[in-house]
This record gives C-alpha cells, structure tokens and sequence, in this order.
C-alpha cells in the first residue's frame, strides 16, 4: 500500500513538473511573439513621430537647380562635401518636380509628401540627389533608358562627382526603369520600391549591383514577382535584401505631420469625416486605399472643411501609405541609406 501510494505522489509530481514546464514554454513563446509584434508597432511609431514634414528644416536649405534636357526636365541639388550620387525615379503619373517643394528656384515644383521626405533626407546625409521627369506617363525601357544614362552621366562629369559612389531609387514604374538602368550604369546598389525586376533585361547581364526591394505584403500579386525577382539576382551571386511595410491607422494629427500646409485643426476635421462616413474602421485602419475611397466626394458635400485642391493628392498618397498596397514610402529611409552605404567602396 506504501509503495502504491508513494507511486502515486511520485506521478502526480511529475505530472505536476510536466504541466509546469508546458506552461512555462507556451508562456515564453507568447511573450516572444507580443515582443516582436510589439517591436514592429514600435519602430513604426517612432518613425511617424521622429519624421514630420518639418523634420530637416535645421539641416536642409531647397535651392535646387531645374533645367531642361533632353526633352525633359532634370532637378538637382548638391550639398557641401556631397559623399554619394543618388539618382530618384518617380512612378506612373508623378514627375521629378515631385521630389522637390516649390521655392524661388522651382516655381512649379510640387513636393509631394513622401518624395521630398526622400529627397530631404538624402540631402541631410549628404548625397548630391538629381531626379529626371519621363516622357510619357510611365517609364519605358528602351530609348529613354539611354536618354537618362546620358544626363546622368553628362550631369556627374558637369558638377565634378565622377569619383562618388552612384546610387538609385524608383519607385513601381521607376523601379522597374531602375532595374534596367543598372544594366546600363555602374550603381554600387539600388533600392525598388514597390516593383520587381524587368527580367527579359535583367536575367542577360551580369554584375548587377546589390538589390534592396521595398515592398507591401498586402500586394500578394507583386509579392510573388518580387519573390521571383529575388532568386533571380540572387542566383547571380547579387547580394539582395527586402523590406516589408505594413498598414498603419490614421490618427488625427497625422495628415497634418505628414503634410506642409494642413493644420491640425484641418487634420482632425478629415478624420472625423473619414470616421463619419466608415472610410476607417474603430482602430482607425483604412478600409481601402485612397484611390478607392469616395473621400473627396465625401469633402466637397461637407461644407465644414476647406482643403486646398492643391493638398489633395498629398492626402491620397498619405492615405495610400497607410493603407499600405502600392505607394511611395519615405518610413523606412534611414535603411534605404543604411544599404546604400553598406555597399560603397
């Protein structure tokens, strides 16, 4: 009877030591994944708080230089002691004046919200940053590759920069026309933004720079061709990496952090009208893009807000990147020049 007993304690013990463990594993793994969730949310936040529109007021002075060439127009800037090259390609529709906020040396200039954080930011770092308009809506691959190889090339000689490392970025269309200028031109890395490769031009060619592709997950379609892409180079011997951006809520003030000339005041007033009219949900996250959301339909019935028509495509492509499908991002350029730098010579 001793023994029975005595067996009994001895297995509920350990029983008791084998439900403790489990515990203690499945607490330990719930506890990893809140961290690393909560690390994402995190940086993200801190990249929406420490990135305003006026971010680099202190450090960067807009005097760029506009000119026409070649058919198109090509604006430039070059800081003090410049250490680097980077050429911007813009997507479908946009243009080189979208880099760039209107000033006395660029009266047409529109400095759209996420490409003058881009190029601000460069100029910051000290690149010497020069951006082309293509000549139809989107950028083809043939002829206008060789137009811009040569303003490039023509425009580096011109401001003595032959010596600095060259870099690119492109965004959809521009990141398609990137990957194809590396054929072309001796880049020490490129960053495509929301685009995979051209393959039929890429997959020839040899000694393509180190790839950084910037993506949104939520695009399953591009995803995949971006996964293709990847293997591609990377069979190359290409060093390659990727960046995922994922969707983010709205708040009140954001419209007016992310956007020169919208007050909070007026930036409170959208969200409320996006909440009124159930364009976001209870966490603030859009339903759908601002391509897709009657939201401008919504503003012109509300008589209660002015916005000046010149804002609204900065407050489309705000809420484009928030609902994070397709679109220009600015969040993440402390790695876009992260990679650039960690591939010059």
């Amino acid at each position: 009877m001793w023994n029975l007993e005595n067996k009994s304690k001895l297995w509920n013990g350990s029983q008791s030591i084998r439900l403790l463990v489990v515990i203690f594993c499945l607490t330990s793994f719930i506890v990893v994944i809140l961290f690393r969730n909560n690390a994402g949310k995190s940086n993200l936040s801190f990249e929406l708080e420490n990135q305003r529109w006026n971010s680099f007021d202190s450090l960067v002075k807009i005097h760029p230089t506009k000119e026409f060439r070649n058919g198109t127009d090509v604006i430039w800037q070059v800081p003090d002691s410049p250490k680097a090259v980077l050429f911007l390609a813009h997507g479908c529709d946009g243009q080189a004046l979208n880099f760039w906020d209107r000033s006395p040396d660029c009266l047409n200039c529109v400095g759209l919200p996420e490409e003058r954080l881009i190029a601000l930011h460069a100029l910051s770092r000290k690149y010497a940053v020069i951006s082309v308009s293509s000549s139809g809506s989107c950028w083809s691959f043939g002829k206008e590759v060789m137009v811009v190889k040569g303003i490039i090339r023509w425009w580096v000689a011109k401001q003595g920069l032959e010596k600095l490392p060259l870099v690119a970025l492109g965004a959809s269309s521009g990141g398609f026309f990137v990957s194809v200028l590396a054929t072309e031109l001796n880049f020490s890395s490129i960053t495509l933004m929301i685009a995979e490769v051209v393959f039929d031009r890429v997959e020839k060619v040899e000694n393509y720079p180190p790839t950084l592709f910037v993506h949104m997950p939520k695009d399953a379609d591009r995803q995949k061709k971006i996964d293709k892409s990847m293997a591609l180079i990377r069979n190359k011997g290409v060093d390659v990496a990727e960046i995922e951006c994922m969707e983010f809520p709205l708040s009140p003030y954001l419209l007016a952090d992310r956007i020169p000339g919208i007050d909070q005041s007026v930036s409170a007033k959208l969200f409320e009208l996006f909440q009124h009219k159930g364009f976001i949900d209870g966490k603030g996250y859009l339903r759908n893009d601002g391509r897709a959301t009657p939201w401008k339909e919504a503003l012109k019935e509300d008589k209660t807000i002015s916005v000046d028509e010149h804002l609204l495509h900065p407050i489309e492509e705000e809420m484009n990147l928030a609902f994070a499908y397709h679109e220009m991002t600015s969040l993440q350029t402390d790695q876009f020049f992260k990679w650039f730098e960690s591939h010059m010579s």
